[in-house]
């Protein structure tokens, strides 16, 4: 990447700028969507050893949310509720279902957008092509984050040959439910590959950046940014996301993913929510920015574009205190303090974790009676959003 680009991305983008630019009525929206990208590991959640400085940038751009977690611990169904809204049970609980109808590129492309998608190393050339005096929905992919990383440039390799990540809080020794074990025969190794594979993504969104300068779409054009899943990358002892382990797992690394939002003018810039957001909220919130309605009347999100533009909500309609999560035999429900892991409607081994103590979610209380009226509470609220959007 050529120093200048950066330096001309990130100076374009000066918060005293922002502050005076004005809204745009119909926006570009531009949604960087990755997979296997968790929040732990960007320097705006306070990663100190990965180099995302375009990602950080972006954050003080925008609005950040502290509590973004995924409906389901894995891409392709994860990614199906980012674009449709609808759940995990909705979508028949498979892997990669179809997102053809009632999508939000569907939803888009009625309302007069032009709907792309493009991986993140070509997202810059597809804006290069946008229509003048057309919207456009450009979804951008990142396949450099999938393991193992091979089509990661050496350049970025290099920027982590001695990188030791003792910071990180890995567990230098494989778990024991573990399902891909032989990822732990050199840990440090790919634990280089995987930060390599970040910030060469870094590197591809700046040059997106730079064609919408360019192109003068920066004022008119909404980012988001926000991925499929998160990973654990030798946290916990295991690798990757939901699958990473026997039985499946719900850790905050796995279901923790970055939500970003950035528009010059109308997203006040350094601004951080700590409110409980999923991504089945992201569909009924474009609906609500655009003014169009939302593709069904059973969805379960709700939008939060009050938020991320920095206005109060509605006193007799204040923000959610729980979401939830399912894949396969597990569910998650979590409010703020507390997290619960159900498995086989509550006859496999359960967790739960008292998150104001214990971030690290190691000490399990799903047996302790102390914790039986939590524990009652999520579940109950849990079986009934099953029941409900199933």
């Amino acid at each position: 990447m050529q120093v200048s680009r950066r330096h001309f991305f990130l100076g374009s983008l000066a918060l005293p700028v922002l502050a005076q630019k004005k809204p745009v009525e119909r926006p570009n929206l531009l949604l960087i969507l990755v997979d296997n990208l968790p929040s732990w590991v960007l320097g705006s959640s306070g990663n100190k050893d990965f180099k995302t400085p375009t990602f950080d940038r972006l954050a003080q751009t925008g609005t950040r949310f502290l509590n973004h977690t995924v409906a389901s611990p894995v891409p392709g169904l994860s990614r199906a509720t980012i674009l449709t809204g609808r759940t995990p049970m909705q979508l028949g609980d498979t892997d990669n279902p179809s997102v053809s109808q009632g999508s939000l590129a569907s939803i888009l492309s009625a309302a007069g957008y032009e709907t792309k998608t493009a991986d993140s190393p070509a997202a810059a050339e597809a804006v290069g092509q946008q229509s003048p005096g057309k919207p456009f929905f450009l979804t951008v992919g990142c396949p450099a984050l999938t393991p193992p990383y091979d089509a990661v440039p050496q350049k970025y390799r290099d920027l982590y040959a001695q990188a030791k990540f003792d910071t990180l809080n890995l567990q230098r020794t494989v778990a024991a439910n573990a399902r891909d074990k032989g990822v732990y025969t050199d840990l440090l190794a790919n634990v280089r590959r995987a930060a390599a594979a970040v910030s060469s993504l870094d590197d591809d969104i700046t040059a997106i950046f730079a064609k919408l300068s360019e192109r003068r779409l920066l004022d008119s054009t909404a980012v988001v940014l926000t991925s499929t899943c998160g990973a654990l990358l030798g946290r916990h002892g295991l690798w990757g996301a939901g699958m990473a382990s026997d039985p499946i797992n719900m850790y905050e690394e796995t279901v923790n993913t970055p939500l970003i939002w950035s528009w010059p003018g109308r997203v006040p810039a350094q601004s951080v929510r700590p409110e409980m957001v999923s991504t089945y909220d992201f569909v009924p919130s474009v609906c609500d920015l655009l003014g169009v309605s939302p593709p069904s009347s059973s969805l379960c999100g709700r939008s939060y574009l009050l938020l991320v533009t920095g206005k109060p909500l509605p006193k007799k309609q204040p923000w959610r205190t729980t979401i939830f999560g399912h894949y396969q035999n597990t569910d998650l429900a979590r409010v703020e303090r507390y997290k619960l892991i159900s498995r086989d409607q509550g006859k496999g081994p359960g967790e739960l974790y008292d998150l104001a103590v214990d971030r690290a979610e190691s000490t399990n209380q799903y047996s302790n009676p102390q914790f039986l009226t939590v524990r009652q509470s999520l579940s109950d609220s849990l079986a009934t959003w099953k029941q409900k959007y199933s």
